[in-house]
């Protein structure tokens, strides 16, 4: 068994760090971890099959586990969640930091997979409709082993250089696909209806954006809405940085020498 959130250092924990996916539990793991030599670091893991189910499953482990308000790193998908979460319980969060969020304007969204595609080459695109075609698959019955093997091809796609290649820990999430699915549908309609966007209007916190400039997520979608909605908001671009900072080999010590000054600030 594990634990959840899982706890990186002793007691009191001021910082969480987000996962991404929907459904990719574990891949924050590194990151936790090695702001632990320094903070103690809590990584909640996220289970609930709804985007509300998500928010208030982490509201009840930030309220038993850390000492609010707390810092919330969030990536990719866990960006979007960290954000939607403090517009929702203002008072947990003293300062948002969102890592390789996802655009937050559906136009901005558009190019994401046709870049992944092109950076793939012939071998990998065959790849990615097989993993399609099985996940879309109402005859396959276990699709999380599909899944978690497209989001691996993904992540090659994503990245500008890697020094350790990323995975999906199943053993924190029995059913990944599914889960990924459902949050996903929920999320995407909230983006489309511009609601996820305006959900800054109740962010009064500093927030904090740092995005690779290799990310196929256009750091333009992060940049450019969420400067017009968040009153005390900044971008930080990394280069030669793909969409795991803190696994690139040439981003990842800046990564954390801006991730450092943002948690002593």
């Amino acid at each position: 068994m594990y634990s959840n959130p899982i706890k990186h250092g002793p007691k009191p924990y001021k910082i969480a760090v987000i996962h991404g996916g929907p459904g990719a539990p574990g891949t924050v793991t590194d990151m936790a971890e090695h702001l632990s030599d320094r903070h103690s670091v809590l990584e909640p893991l996220q289970t609930a099959m709804s985007v509300d189910g998500q928010i208030s499953e982490l509201r009840v482990m930030l309220k038993k586990h850390a000492k609010l308000p707390v810092t919330l790193i969030g990536h990719s998908w866990g960006a979007w969640l960290a954000f939607m979460f403090t517009a929702r319980y203002p008072t947990y969060v003293s300062k948002l930091i969102l890592v390789a969020s996802g655009p937050f304007e559906e136009h901005y969204a558009r190019s994401i997979m046709s870049t992944r595609l092109e950076r793939l080459g012939e071998s990998g695109r065959q790849e990615y409709l097989h993993l399609s075609t099985s996940m879309n698959n109402p005859a396959v019955s276990n699709k999380n082993v599909a899944f978690a093997r497209f989001g691996k091809l993904m992540s090659d796609a994503d990245s500008f250089d890697l020094e350790s290649m990323l995975e999906i820990n199943q053993t924190f999430c029995h059913d990944c696909y599914n889960l990924n699915k459902r949050v996903w549908e929920e999320a995407d309609y909230l983006r489309r209806t511009k609601k996820l966007l305006n959900m800054g209007k109740d962010i009064h916190c500093p927030v904090v954006a740092i995005h690779g400039d290799y990310d196929p997520h256009p750091y333009e979608g992060v940049k450019e809405p969420l400067s017009r909605i968040l009153e005390n908001f900044r971008f930080i671009l990394l280069e030669n940085c793909g969409h795991y900072p803190w696994l690139e080999r040439h981003a990842s010590r800046e990564f954390y020498q801006v991730l450092e000054k943002e948690l002593e600030s």
